[in-house]
């Protein structure tokens, strides 16, 4: 577990170039995929770059691939390649064809990279909020092949029957996962058993019942052999875990940078 305290005083100024999030926002080649559009940004004559592949949140209905905040300044400027992506939303494209979006955009990204400056063999699957639970759900049946590493920042989806049981299918998650028969296949805890998985990331914030299921989720990934790093994010906010991430100082950006460069070393 990774507290944000001491995560600063031991990590913050060793790790973050000073002036990252003050960088000159670079400017994205845009590509389609199919079922959508996807942003590739990378410095120019780059090669052999990891690469940073982002999901949107937006409760599975709202949200667009241009909403990154700092995310590509920060990490071009510490040698990485980034991609952010569109995928269709509700009500035009259920949660289980968002995912198949997902997979489709991946694997464009995979086979077209380098062309751009990155590696496909070093591509890690970042999502928030609802990207986050799409990235966890195809991360973990497999339908991210080769992927080096996953960051999972902020979501109660990863076990819908568990969350249930628990009060938590309420609002949002009541209106997106209306059908308990689809809850197995659209829970990435359904997929963790008897194999091992990519390293994997897993923040939460201090919204209603973020902690318990990440934790949760982590242990049952531990079960398995899986790397998990778990960071406690309760001093942000659902939204300032995701916005924050690039600025200078802040935690989260410190702990995943640190997870990022072991995973793609």
């Amino acid at each position: 577990m990774i507290d944000r305290r001491s995560l600063i005083l031991a990590s913050v100024a060793a790790m973050l170039p000073l002036g990252a999030s003050a960088a000159r926002q670079p400017a994205p080649r845009t590509f389609d995929y199919g079922p959508a559009k996807l942003d590739i940004y990378a410095p120019d004559g780059a090669s052999g770059l990891p690469v940073v592949f982002f999901v949107h949140g937006g409760t599975w209905q709202f949200g667009k691939r241009s909403q990154v905040n700092a995310k590509p300044a920060f990490l071009l400027a510490n040698g990485f390649c980034f991609v952010s992506i569109d995928y269709r939303m509700l009500p035009e494209a259920d949660v289980a064809s968002q995912a198949g979006d997902v997979e489709k955009a991946y694997a464009y990204v995979r086979a077209n990279i380098a062309q751009h400056g990155g590696d496909p063999e070093r591509i890690v699957g970042m999502g928030h909020s609802a990207g986050c639970h799409l990235i966890a759900l195809t991360g973990m049946r497999g339908g991210l092949p080769g992927v080096a590493a996953l960051i999972l920042d902020d979501t109660r989806a990863y076990d819908l029957a568990a969350l249930s049981s628990n009060g938590g299918m309420v609002r949002a998650y009541a209106r997106v996962f209306s059908d308990p028969s689809q809850w197995a296949a659209l829970s990435p805890a359904s997929y963790v058993d008897g194999r091992k998985h990519p390293p994997t990331f897993i923040a939460y914030s201090r919204a209603a019942d973020r902690g318990e299921a990440s934790k949760a989720f982590a242990g049952r990934l531990r079960a398995t052999g899986t790397k998990v790093t778990v960071f406690d994010g309760s001093a942000y906010t659902h939204m300032s875990i995701n916005r924050d991430f690039g600025e200078d100082g802040d935690a989260l950006t410190a702990a995943a940078l640190a997870f990022l460069k072991s995973s793609v070393s």
